[in-house]
């Protein structure tokens, strides 16, 4: 059943899970879904004078991509001698690092996905002269510089991070925040809380925070997550929207492990979905087992053959598809699985328009119109591949 995402959120509220994982592709709308999902559940009740934007700050917390909005970098600088990464000023960086002082163990989970020698500085407060040698104050906490340290009391100066690494950071402060907020809400009694601006918090959620990690890291932050999330005695519940299997998948085995309340009854697990006409499906997976994502992309490729609505992105899912099954079959090329021509050689034109078709340099190249030649050979390969190594065929 298609629904828009106000339906898909209240769906998500109704379910009263207190996990519930998510899989889309990029470009699904599982950041939309967030802002919306934001917006539902700060709806305010028909005489309730509360403002909308305090109520939904203190109901719901979140991290997409939005979050990395609040951290820019200060490129106006002489030859980028001392580049540095300023803060929006924001209610929850300033609480989970000035009224916290957190910054220490931001530091401690930035290096454990980055680089244990890469070390983050935050800035005191400071005063420069601006416009007309009028003196500004810099805000503590308003700015951070990297550096790498040597091991021997010395650094190697201020770096200007990749983007990857960026990203790695502001998560780790997102992370930092959350261990902090579920540390203080499982004290039961909301008098012997250390402070009580959490007490209405309902959902936490995450969208996508694992874009640029490594699969070792990528593992490793997903069993973290999992761990603080069982830690979680409070009523607060997490939405999680992946669109990396590997990382949904790691989530869904540690939470679903016998060692943990949320089997069955606390997880909910979906795969969303965007249709031609704009709405969406949410359709929900069994808990048992683990996302099988090659047999996904072959339902999703084999859907858009029988329709017709083919793109080049399309060849990135056969080889992904190849890939996958060389691994499990023990092949050491996924090139190796494609058909075979009488001398038992493969068809380099076939591998090639794969290689060339998966790889577009831009976003717009992904969903060009294939020729008519191209959607003969791509039909052909997965009904080749299908009866060679007797895929099952998968209910849609």
């Amino acid at each position: 059943m298609s629904k828009t995402l106000t339906e898909i959120s209240q769906q998500l509220k109704d379910a009263n899970k207190k996990v519930q994982l998510i899989y889309a592709f990029n470009g699904t709308g599982k950041t939309r879904l967030s802002r919306e999902f934001k917006q539902h559940v700060a709806l305010r009740n028909e005489g309730d004078e509360v403002d909308q934007s305090e109520l939904s700050r203190n109901k719901f917390l979140y991290y997409n991509a939005f979050t990395e909005d609040l951290f820019y970098w200060d490129n106006d600088l002489e030859q980028d001698a001392e580049p540095r990464l300023r803060i929006q000023p924001n209610s929850f960086t300033d609480w989970v690092l000035k009224d916290q002082g957190q910054d220490r163990n931001i530091i401690t989970n930035f290096q454990r996905y980055a680089n244990e020698k890469l070390t983050p500085k935050f800035n005191e407060e400071y005063k420069i002269k601006g416009k007309d040698d009028k003196e500004i104050t810099v805000r503590a906490f308003s700015e951070v510089t990297f550096s790498l340290e040597r091991g021997d009391d010395e650094h190697s100066g201020n770096l200007k991070i990749s983007k990857g690494e960026e990203s790695n950071f502001i998560w780790s402060i997102f992370y930092t925040l959350i261990e902090q907020v579920i540390d203080i809400l499982n004290v039961a009694e909301p008098s012997e809380r250390e402070t009580n601006a959490f007490d209405q918090l309902e959902y936490i959620f995450i969208d996508d925070p694992v874009s640029s990690l490594d699969e070792n890291h990528l593992i490793e932050l997903a069993v973290d997550l999992a761990q603080l999330i069982k830690s979680n005695n409070s009523d607060v519940k997490f939405i999680i929207t992946s669109h990396n299997p590997l990382f949904y998948n790691v989530l869904h085995n540690e939470l679903n492990s016998d060692d943990c309340g949320y089997k069955k009854k606390w997880l909910g697990k979906y795969r969303m979905t965007r249709l031609d006409d704009g709405t969406f499906q949410l359709v929900q997976q069994p808990n048992d087992s683990p996302f099988s994502y090659h047999l996904y992309l072959k339902s999703e490729l084999e859907k858009a053959i029988e329709s017709g609505q083919l793109s080049k992105y399309h060849f990135n899912f056969l080889r992904n598809i190849l890939e996958k099954t060389s691994t499990f079959l023990g092949y050491k090329k996924w090139g190796d699985l494609l058909p075979k021509t009488d001398d038992g050689k493969t068809n380099p034109y076939e591998a090639r328009i794969i290689n060339i078709s998966s790889h577009s340099k831009h976003a717009g190249e992904e969903v060009a119109d294939l020729t008519e030649d191209d959607k003969r050979v791509l039909r052909y390969l997965v009904n080749e591949i299908n009866t060679m190594y007797r895929f099952q065929q998968v209910e849609n």
